[in-house]
């Protein structure tokens, strides 16, 4: 464990300049790395900044990755942090307010490889809200369609919005069709709703054909919420709120889709997907409801938040032989994604499901993103149609 130092100076009390220099020293024992974020301040007072990244969920108004004014026109925040790789962006609270280059357009995320003692000069050249917004086009397909914008979970004691894909010959058939739920419905259909680009779920599967067509159900994530309820464990960031989400899928909205469409009712012909936090909590639905959910795609879990309780969840349960899983992530998403990824697949071959039934696929120079789990997508699908 090293110490990490981030500065990040803002100049002419608007833009921020980048200037990246890394100070490694070798240490004994376990030292965790601290990072120290400096933003000089000239005419900006109660400037709230934040860093959002893989290392808090992406939370981008995460109150303990908040910077905190040293008196001097500056900010700073001390963290620890293992030694890895980390995708990071800086905002002001919301994904409205994250930073973006000197002409208002987006930046890729950060990258920072961390092995020892370092200090990271960060440049910002830009806010987004500073920029007039390019007016979004809604691009979801005509076979999306919102089952409600206020579904009511019991469970949680909230309500949320649900999308639905139907195939394209869904009203001409009298077919019935195996379902996949999958979290983020921001993210799945629409670049309108997207926070960070979308899936393009509709797009892809409107080209596949007609004997390989599912119905695709979306639950947005609640926002604020989306980290505890992804997690079913009580973590630094609240309270988890997982096994009650899952709860929901399993006992409300699941009973709700099968009776008011034409599914396939049974585990096998039902999968549960996701990314990131949506990963790991379509992980733990899987483990915790084999009898509702026989197949999952983990899309670069965070594992991490979750460990070592997630690992022991799965070795405490034995899986249907009918169990199935897809396990898909990037070797450029951190330092540890790739292990933590495949420390679950070993839990889960261990139970004799063979390299068919819970394939690993690492995609080199893959990042954290939409982009990345698009272009998984259609390898994932094909897998979950070759039954």
């Amino acid at each position: 464990m090293k110490k990490i130092f981030f500065c990040a100076f803002l100049l002419f009390g608007q833009f921020f300049l980048l200037k990246a220099q890394q100070k490694i020293a070798f240490k004994t024992g376990k030292i965790a790395p601290v990072i120290v974020s400096k933003v000089h301040s000239n005419s900006q007072p109660g400037l709230r900044l934040f860093l959002a990244g893989n290392f808090n969920g992406w939370n981008p108004a995460d109150t303990l990755w908040k910077l905190h004014p040293d008196g001097h026109g500056s900010y700073y925040i001390n963290k620890q942090l293992p030694k890895g790789v980390y995708q990071f962006k800086v905002t002001r609270g919301s994904w409205q307010m994250v930073e973006c280059n000197a002409a208002g357009k987006p930046v890729d995320n950060r990258a920072i490889n961390i092995g020892g003692d370092t200090t990271i000069t960060l440049e910002i050249a830009g806010w987004q809200d500073n920029f007039v917004p390019v007016e979004k086009q809604h691009t979801a397909s005509k076979q999306v369609h919102i089952i409600s914008e206020k579904f009511d979970m019991p469970q949680l004691g909230r309500q949320r919005r649900v999308w639905i894909y139907l195939p394209a010959d869904y009203a001409a058939s009298k077919r019935k069709y195996p379902v996949i739920y999958m979290h983020d419905g921001q993210n799945l259909f629409d670049a309108y709703t997207s926070g960070y680009g979308e899936w393009g779920i509709d797009e892809i599967l409107d080209k596949m054909p007609d004997k390989e067509e599912s119905i695709i159900v979306g639950i947005d994530h609640g926002g604020e919420y989306r980290i505890t309820e992804y997690d079913p464990y009580d973590s630094k960031y609240g309270k988890g709120r997982g096994g009650d989400y899952v709860d929901f899928l399993a006992k409300t909205l699941k009973p709700y889709v099968d009776g008011h469409y034409r599914t396939e009712t049974d585990a096998r012909h039902t999968t549960i997907a996701g990314s990131s936090m949506g990963g790991l909590i379509s992980m733990y639905a899987a483990l915790k409801y084999p009898d509702v959910f026989g197949n999952a795609g983990i899309f670069s879990p965070a594992f991490w938040i979750a460990a070592p309780d997630i690992y022991k969840y799965a070795q405490q349960h034995k899986l249907p032989a009918y169990s199935r899983f897809y396990f898909v992530c990037g070797d450029a998403e951190s330092d540890s994604m790739v292990a933590d990824m495949q420390k679950m697949a070993d839990i889960i071959h261990a139970e004799g499901k063979n390299p068919e039934k819970a394939p690993v696929v690492i995609i080199k120079g893959a990042s954290h993103n939409e982009k990345q789990w698009n272009g998984d997508f259609p390898g994932f699908y094909v897998w979950l149609m070759s039954k």
